[in-house]
């Protein structure tokens, strides 16, 4: 059908567990020491799929902070205020954030906990087993060691030797700690889940399944040789990352997969859809084949593997009925329509993005979309709405060196291919004749001025999702703000500082999740989304 699509999305580097997302590389140092495992907090990279990162705890809503002291509470007033004050630049410091909430966590882990708090930790620790106690190791470890278990002493670089056992007796308050923040998250996302539903929502929580991990984090640590060494998966190249993708994972074998009954699947589709109403899966094509990339190769350089494709899916669907939550899979990029035909028939919806969906050169129309399919007009993996409509992912693609062609050339292809998404909208009367950013010259609005024409632009192509039969349509939370800035380019590790930008308006200031649901922006971006 001729639809340009990026291959997939970047998997920036970065460690931690992994981020509760509802429906978030830069490179970082591989071994820093005393910041804890929950600073690498990048989403497409974590140390853990199984098990929640508690950098995104809400130290407020832990029940022991009732029965803390005057002057614990004291201290976490200090804690907090540095926290804001760090939270007002330009860069997000995980670092800074995360150090503040840990202290304030320790405060409230040495309160008293009732003796039912304390049958339902037990309890939890019960159901979640050795792995919970693996993962709670590596994290202690961490601490000691460095984020990247490669770098560790040899013996230790097992969770099976004497060593780390006797790591793991000496640290046993840390570990102990390390495994009640984990019960912590579950219990603030199965409220975050009954929150959602008792408002009257139909979903709920979605979360976001990273394709794979950190290859010195925490699963690759306990599961040892279920990932193959020596190589990483990534993209070949495509029309917009035009020099291929390495995005630094180990891949998990499809010898061991089978081997454990795709256990280790199965694990982490159980832990993501516990409290929970749906998943996205990133990249799910890897469920039918992965990219892997010999270590020291160009991206360019590697080969498909294929996996037992019919297993996995069987186990995702299970899983999603057992926990009647919806999946939603990235099907992005190169892709064979089989693939998107049989993840159509265990009913798993398709993602489609507007700017990607044309056919002949020209825009497809909304009735042609597939119905099963979430629907939206970005992506992570793209500028935010504003940012795009003004070449924002040109201009960056070009400062970084990622381009293969004249920037005059990109440009142009950009202009025309908005040309033809604007012009389809306009056809449709959503959108005025004066109206759209690709209208001036220089690519700046066109329109009523930088911020109603930009606006109104943004509005009426989300306006037009609603014409399709997709199931899902969503909008990104940096175009209800009017944000534009690129939280993440795709092919980039320090060059840019993904993941680290600040939630922003349309001026670039920073803006406090709360002031979101406050914002006029917000709510008329949200009154036209369909009801589906």
């Amino acid at each position: 059908m001729g639809r340009r699509r990026p291959h997939g999305p970047h998997r920036p580097r970065g460690l931690g567990g992994r981020r509760p997302r509802c429906g978030l590389g830069a490179r970082e140092p591989a071994a820093r020491r005393g910041a804890g495992a929950a600073a690498r907090a990048l989403p497409y990279l974590p140390s853990s799929r199984r098990f929640f990162n508690p950098l995104y705890l809400r130290v407020e809503a832990v029940p022991e902070l009732a029965a803390l002291s005057s002057r614990g509470r004291a201290r976490l007033t200090v804690l907090a205020r540095r926290v804001r004050e760090r939270a007002s630049g330009d860069r997000i410091d995980r670092d800074a954030a995360w150090a503040a909430k840990r202290e304030a966590l320790r405060l409230l882990w040495a309160v008293p906990r009732s003796a039912g708090r304390e049958l339902d930790l037990a309890a939890f620790r019960r159901r979640e087993g050795g792995e919970l106690t693996d993962f709670a190791t590596w994290s202690v470890l961490a601490e000691v060691h460095g984020t990247d278990a490669r770098t560790w002493p040899e013996e230790l670089r097992s969770p099976a030797s004497p060593a780390v056992a006797a790591f793991a007796e000496d640290h046993a308050d840390e570990v102990a700690f390390t495994c009640w923040l984990q019960w912590l998250l579950d219990e603030q996302l199965g409220h975050a889940q009954d929150k959602a539903l008792g408002a009257g929502m139909g979903v709920g929580v979605m979360h976001d399944l990273a394709v794979g991990v950190h290859p010195g984090g925490a699963d690759a640590w306990r599961l040892g040789d279920a990932y193959a060494r020596g190589v990483s998966v990534g993209a070949p190249p495509d029309p917009f990352n035009q020099l291929g993708q390495n995005w630094l994972q180990p891949p998990l074998r499809p010898d061991a997969l089978e081997a454990a009954g795709c256990a280790p699947f199965r694990d982490v589709i159980r832990a993501v859809l516990r409290h929970a109403g749906g998943v996205r899966v990133d990249h799910v094509i890897g469920l039918f084949r992965l990219w892997w990339v010999p270590e020291g190769q160009e991206a360019d350089r590697g080969t498909y593997v294929y996996y037992d494709h019919e297993a996995l899916i069987g186990v995702l669907a299970l899983e999603a009925v057992r926990a009647q939550a919806v999946v939603v899979g990235e099907d992005l990029g190169v892709v064979d329509p089989s693939a998107r035909e049989y993840l159509a028939s265990r009913g798993v919806l398709g993602t489609s993005i507007l700017w990607f969906e044309t056919e002949d050169g020209g825009a497809l129309p909304a009735e042609r979309w597939r119905e099963q399919c979430m629907a939206s007009v970005t992506t992570h993996d793209l500028p935010p709405t504003a940012g795009y409509l003004d070449g924002a992912h040109v201009r960056l693609r070009a400062e970084l060196g990622l381009l293969t062609r004249p920037v005059e050339e990109e440009v142009e292809a950009d202009r025309a291919e908005q040309r033809v998404w604007l012009d389809e909208v306009r056809s449709r009367g959503l959108l005025g004749v004066g109206d759209g950013r690709t209208d001036a010259p220089d690519g700046r609005d066109g329109g009523s001025g930088e911020a109603d024409g930009t606006e109104a632009t943004v509005l009426a192509l989300h306006r037009y999702l609603g014409l399709t039969p997709a199931r899902l349509v969503n909008a990104a939370l940096v175009d209800l703000v009017g944000d534009r800035r690129t939280q993440n380019q795709p092919g980039t590790l320090d060059e840019h500082p993904n993941w680290r930008v600040p939630l922003s308006g349309p001026d670039g200031v920073p803006m406090p999740l709360e002031d979101v649901f406050a914002s006029a922006r917000a709510a008329r971006l949200a009154a036209v989304l369909p009801r589906r």
